[in-house]
């Protein structure tokens, strides 16, 4: 489901400064992450999902010079992703601690922020940065999500009312986020559109349009063993 107005395969030269993106990212324990795909995955399973497609959210956005905000315990992701600067998410429900991470984007220097997820790891760069360009003349950018949410929001300033009020875990949450930006008279654009992956045939699609990921080749030996393909 590429955007056919971008590839994935070339970006226009990134001009932003280290650390204008941050990824959200859980530490995969069993029974704590990716719970929609079970059943029919295991617990186990579904947490080696959120694993490998952390990595490939991680490795992908290597160029950009990510931030990753942990939850969790920092050792795992100290092992797994060395190298990159690690950020507590701290306290609060998921609209307070995004908005605390894109403070300390904007603390950093930065002017304009974007935060992303791990569940959409076949995300194109170039989408990022169209987003990234959006906000020379807007206030906030989504990059929509099939379900009603967002796979990547940014901000030029920082607009914590963005993350009041807002229905998070439900398709409700774009139209939510739509809503607040018109009544804070937020300038607000809207950049293609992607699929994350948080139910069994969401990760089917992931493997037909992204097959070489080793999230695409792990995810579809575990679906054929439960007699699941496409």
């Amino acid at each position: 489901m590429e955007n056919p107005q971008f590839s994935t395969t070339s970006s226009p030269l990134w001009q932003a400064p280290p650390g204008t993106v941050g990824i959200f990212a859980k530490e995969p324990r069993p029974g704590q992450v990716k719970t929609r795909l079970c059943p029919p995955l295991s617990f186990a399973e579904a947490a080696q999902i959120h694993h490998l497609s952390l990595q490939q959210t991680v490795t992908a956005l290597a160029p950009l010079q990510p931030l990753l905000f942990y939850s969790g315990d920092v050792a795992y992701f100290l092992q797994n992703f060395p190298g990159t600067p690690l950020l507590p998410q701290g306290e609060g429900d998921l609209g307070e601690r995004m908005a605390r991470a894109l403070l300390a984007i904007h603390d950093r220097g930065n002017d304009r922020a974007l935060l992303v997820g791990s569940d959409a790891p076949d995300l194109p760069l170039p989408l990022i940065i169209a987003a990234y360009t959006a906000l020379s003349s807007a206030a906030v950018v989504t990059i929509p999500a099939k379900d009603g949410g967002y796979v990547l929001i940014g901000e030029h300033g920082h607009h914590p009312p963005l993350f009041h009020g807002v229905e998070w875990s439900t398709p409700a949450v774009l139209e939510q986020t739509r809503a607040i930006a018109v009544a804070q008279q937020l300038s607000y654009a809207e950049i293609g559109r992607w699929e994350d992956v948080d139910n069994a045939d969401d990760l089917l699609r992931l493997c037909r349009r992204a097959s070489t990921l080793a999230v695409s080749t792990y995810a579809a030996g575990i679906l054929r063993n439960y007699g699941i393909t496409g």
